[in-house]
């Protein structure tokens, strides 16, 4: 045979080893999963919200404070750095998935200096070796066993990358929370503080009426008892706002008291000023991470399904060695020797006890499981979704009676006061209208905190937000204030 008949055969045998190392792959390719969804939410619209992992919805509290309480943490808070770091080892992951299916090469050389002493030595002076070897292995991957591998370590890639962006998202929801729940323990201390100066004006009242004959013992005690009370509520109310601080700071990757004293400056109970968009149910597969880190998941089960089938069929594996080696002894000349090998071999399992069909069964229910685990986040995320946008309507709607309920209040304990001075009622009357202001403004102060946080659980839900927008935000501030 010439050599360039061998040349053409060996080129057409190349050829069809690759088409047949590129058709031949084992298992089920993935298929992005589906589920029937309703076109809208219950409460919600028809409209589709588009992309929105960019949506700063949290400046619509218009509160610069948190504004730059929210950039400081996307950067530093310890959970996201952590998701992103595991990021790095699913990519290594990929790479070394890869690396199993292509030719593998190994080169070492060696020096060596020998010789002989004593009386029974048999050569005199020393010799000298050099040798190498290298030595080339490669399984060929007829039946897609580390192509599917390779698929496997991606997906699961793209699951850290959503793992990632799930606990930024998770990491506004605890931030912006606990920031609500700061303000709102502050602006119980301010009401405290004002209801004790009430009540402290009374309780002297009280004890000017019993020097003048026009009021008794009891209502001086029922009147310090009230001040007292009012003194017992706000150490607790201040322990509540430093807790908050605190973990607001822990957030932000600080030390737990770094936020304390600044976070004391109080800029009042944050308002959601923006507009409610929930989307549509489909846009939850596309923008929640946690809905596709269980996509990926899936993805990466049901390529693992390809893997564990390819290990039932034979396996061939090519390899060479070639190892020169060079010899000199003393007084005489240096030799050479070169020695090589190369061949095939075939790997075909015949009784494994079922194991190896065993362990396509349990990929096979990995995935199925993962495809569960898909549905439950859908629905999980569609249940968020419909409770967020209830909460924000019914609470919201609570707000202005509750507004209302205060003025009235305060208008009952002015008018009662002024009857109590002029001796044409009890002091019972005044205490008693205390108490209404005391718990309508409470309760005005905790439903403006659910509702700001109605807000947050609803574009927390609706998977809004966890990715730096392109335009900085003191840009858009700049556009919208022109």
């Amino acid at each position: 045979m010439s050599l360039h008949t061998r040349l053409s055969f060996l080129r057409y045998a190349v050829s069809a080893l690759a088409l047949l190392l590129a058709g031949c792959v084992s298992g089920p390719d993935h298929v992005p999963p589906q589920m029937p969804l309703p076109a809208k939410f219950e409460e919600g619209s028809n409209k589709s919200n588009g992309n929105v992992v960019t949506e700063q919805w949290w400046t619509a509290y218009r509160d610069a404070k948190l504004d730059g309480l929210v950039v400081h943490g996307l950067s530093e808070n310890l959970d996201v750095l952590q998701a992103l770091e595991s990021i790095n080892s699913a990519s290594a992951n990929v790479t070394v998935a890869g690396a199993s299916a292509l030719p593998s090469l190994t080169v070492d050389g060696s020096h060596t200096l020998s010789g002989e002493k004593g009386r029974l030595r048999t050569t005199v002076g020393t010799t000298n070796t050099t040798g190498g070897e290298a030595s080339l292995s490669w399984l060929l991957d007829f039946f897609g066993q580390y192509r599917r591998s390779r698929e496997s370590a991606i997906a699961s890639l793209g699951a850290a990358y959503a793992t990632a962006d799930n606990a930024r998202l998770t990491f506004l929801k605890d931030l912006v929370e606990s920031y609500i729940d700061a303000r709102y323990y502050q602006e119980r201390i301010a009401l405290s503080q004002a209801s004790l100066k009430s009540r402290q004006q009374t309780y002297e009242l009280t004890q000017l009426q019993l020097k003048a004959g026009a009021a008794s013992r009891l209502d001086v005690v029922q009147a310090e008892g009230l001040v007292q009370s009012t003194k017992s509520d706000i150490p607790g109310l201040e322990q509540s706002f430093t807790e908050s601080a605190h973990h607001i700071a822990t957030l932000l990757g600080m030390p737990a008291a770094s936020l304390t004293d600044e976070l004391r400056k109080n800029t009042g109970q944050p308002v959601f000023r923006g507009d409610i968009r929930a989307g549509i149910p489909a846009d939850l597969i596309r923008n929640r991470p946690d809905i596709r880190k269980a996509e990926r998941e899936l993805a990466a089960a049901v390529a693992d399904i390809g893997a564990a089938e390819a290990q039932l069929y034979p396996s061939i594996s090519l390899s060479g060695s070639i190892s020169p080696s060079w010899v000199k002894s003393s007084g005489a000349s240096g030799a050479s020797l070169t020695s090589w090998s190369f061949g095939p071999t075939l790997n075909l399992p015949i009784f494994d006890g079922g194991k190896l069909r065993a362990n396509v069964d349990i990929e096979k229910s990995d995935a199925r499981t993962q495809y569960l685990a898909w549905k439950a986040a859908v629905l999980n995320g569609v249940e968020e979704v419909e409770n967020a946008l209830s909460a924000v309507r019914h609470d919201t709607r609570t707000l202005e009676p509750l507004r209302r309920q205060v003025q009235t209040a305060q208008e009952s304990l002015a008018l009662s006061t002024t009857s109590y001075r002029d001796g044409a009622s009890s002091l019972l009357d005044v205490l008693d209208a205390q108490r209404s202001v005391s718990d309508a403004e409470a309760s005005l102060a905790a439903t403006v905190q659910q509702v700001a946080k109605d807000y947050v659980d609803l574009y927390v839900a609706i998977g809004a937000g966890y990715l730096p927008s392109p335009e900085p935000l003191a840009s858009k501030r700049t556009a919208k204030s022109g």
